[in-house]
């Protein structure tokens, strides 16, 4: 099982290159579905890493990506920027998730 990358930045691309994580560098939305239905037909792919600007910028594609496919597992990784998560979201994701706050 091999793991596959799409960034949107070199930097994050030549880090995962240099730990053996093929990968490929888009930036407009036809470029990340283009990219995405590669991974999808290659059947020795079992986890692909997003940088979190995808996230951000097509909310849409990656939501349903996630929603739709058992395998391979699409992961959001923060880039070389940093998260852009605010501080507190993990205590904020279970305040929501069991309506109680913590």
């Amino acid at each position: 099982m091999k793991m596959y990358l799409i960034s949107d930045n070199i930097d994050t691309y030549t880090g995962m290159r240099l730990v053996g994580v093929d990968g490929v560098v888009v930036h407009k939305k036809e470029e990340l579905q283009a990219a995405l239905s590669q991974v999808l037909a290659d059947k020795e792919i079992g986890i692909v890493l997003l940088t979190e600007k995808f996230g951000r910028d097509f909310p849409e594609v990656v939501n349903q990506l996630k929603l739709e496919y058992k395998k391979p597992l699409f992961v959001e990784i923060p880039d070389r920027h940093g998260t852009g998560r605010k501080p507190n979201f993990i205590t904020d994701y279970v305040n929501e998730a069991i309506g109680l706050k913590l």
